[in-house]
């Protein structure tokens, strides 16, 4: 089709300015068609359940990036539930969202919390608690039905807690925690790995206290008066309702085998003492046998002397024979005598 110039100039400026208007009065409603038609749904379920949502703010969602497909149902749900706490505005829904958090879990949280009607929980309270990285339904969950924590926890290398009593008898012992959450203290609480690691350690204080494993043996519940006295659950995520000594059972004699150990220890030490006195005491022994012997060469050499000063002795005349031949006979009565000696003892 050809435009013909002489039918352009047929039109008056009032009937071109007329559909000019007309395009763009249909353009306007083209895109309001769309955006009806795109939000009309939850802008209908909002409507007839009373959520307060209104188109307007179904559209800004859209430009600021925000699932209308979890706002509209997650207000739409606590409205029906019946909450009416005035923090919890679309305008808070949305900031949760954006923040990162799960809008649905902490709606789902607070409408469990205002059903059990012992647990305060705020939306602010709520909303941090989702931020801070913990499931806030979970916690609230268990603020209602308590959660039972296995001590030692349930897939360790550990079997049971060991413990000695003052007579030496080691104790193992297993236990159930009872908790539920405090959820004032789930920001920033500790988490069960501590409930686990003070209750362990406050069950073998208990045992190491006693004077014999059989007066633990006898009352259990000793063990559980002595932990929850203790207030373990200061500083943590958790209240401890109560501990239950699930089992007990006598292990080894610790302080048998630490005697034994200590016996063998000092036995050891005593040989070496011994040892020792006794290489001192051959040593000793040696330095006199060299001192004999040093002796010995000592009286060799003075008697090699003797000849030698009795031939001086008769060269000056201080010695007469007589002399001689008297010490001589003395000599030979002195080995008769010690002959006869050792002949007696030998019979």
């Amino acid at each position: 089709m050809r435009f013909d110039p002489l039918i352009a100039q047929d039109i008056s400026p009032a009937a071109l300015a007329g559909i000019i208007v007309a395009v763009v009065l249909l353009f306007v409603l083209f895109v309001i068609g769309v955006v009806f038609l795109s939000f009309f749904r939850w802008w209908i379920q909002a409507f007839f359940t009373k959520a307060n949502v209104s188109l307007g703010e179904l559209i800004g969602m859209s430009f600021r990036k925000v699932k209308a497909g979890v706002i509209v149902p997650s207000k739409i749900m606590a409205v029906q539930a019946g909450l009416n706490d005035p923090e919890m505005t679309t305008k808070a829904l949305e900031a949760h969202y954006l923040a990162g958090g799960n809008v649905e879990t902490v709606v789902r949280a607070l409408i469990a919390a205002n059903k059990a009607k012992t647990i305060k929980l705020s939306y602010r309270e709520a909303t941090a608690i989702d931020l801070a990285g913990r499931n806030v339904l979970e916690a609230v969950q268990t603020s209602v039905y308590p959660r039972v924590i296995d001590c030692p926890e349930r897939g360790s290398a550990r079997r049971s807690l060991d413990a000695v009593a003052k007579d030496g008898i080691q104790l193992k012992v297993r236990a159930r925690v009872t908790v539920r959450s405090n959820l004032q203290q789930l920001i920033g609480g500790a988490t069960e790995e501590t409930i686990i690691a003070r209750v362990g350690e406050g069950i073998v204080s208990a045992i190491g206290s006693a004077e014999k494993h059989n007066v633990v043996l006898e009352n259990p519940d000793m063990i559980s008066k002595a932990v929850l006295a203790r207030r373990l659950d200061s500083q943590t995520a958790f209240e401890i309702v109560s501990i239950d000594i699930a089992d007990i059972d006598v292990g080894e004699n610790i302080g048998a085998r630490l005697k034994a150990d200590q016996a063998e220890a000092d036995t050891r030490v005593a040989r070496a003492r011994a040892e020792g006195r006794r290489a001192m005491a051959v040593a000793q022994e040696q330095e006199y046998l060299a001192t004999i012997e040093e002796s010995r060469a000592k009286l060799v050499l003075a008697e090699a002397d003797v000849p030698a000063a009795m031939a001086d002795s008769f060269r000056s005349g201080k010695l007469g024979i007589l002399d001689y031949f008297k010490m001589r006979n003395v000599q030979a009565d002195t080995d008769m005598r010690k002959s006869i000696s050792q002949a007696g003892t030998g019979n």
